[in-house]
């Protein structure tokens, strides 16, 4: 059985099958972090926001993040998947889910992937707003 699930796309990311792919009879609690576009940043309106990544690079550090919160936390499954290309407002640059037998180690080892993703991951943000635009760091 695969335990982890990572995916850097272009495409929707699909909330509910996320869901239905990290869920198992042994799993006591689920932690699912899901982040949106939000309309504005430092009293600034977004527009749109543009993700781009190293794709060889950014899958293997999110393989090895994964494999990071196996090693500390008793997690049963991990999922993160990450979207590219221009996003909306309101639309799902990324979600993380963690399943494990009790809820702590799923909300901890949630925490860890996506706090290390931002610092570690190789995907970079473009915020677009009505009067020009900037390229975030990656750092949260």
């Amino acid at each position: 059985m695969q335990h982890t699930q990572v995916i850097l796309t272009a495409d929707t990311l699909d909330v509910p099958s996320c869901i239905n792919w990290i869920m198992s009879p042994q799993s006591g609690g689920i932690d699912v972090f899901i982040g949106t576009v939000r309309n504005a940043t430092k009293g600034k309106s977004v527009l749109r926001l543009e993700f781009e990544a190293y794709e060889p690079m950014a899958i293997s550090e999110m393989e090895k993040i994964c494999r990071q919160a196996f090693d500390q936390w008793p997690v049963q499954k991990v999922l993160v998947h990450h979207r590219t290309g221009t996003l909306q407002v309101g639309e799902i640059p990324v979600i993380i889910a963690v399943s494990a037998a009790h809820r702590a180690a799923a909300f901890e080892a949630c925490r860890y992937i996506i706090d290390t993703l931002k610092q570690t991951v190789p995907i970079w943000k473009k915020e677009i707003f009505e009067d020009g635009e900037v390229w975030v760091a990656a750092h949260p």
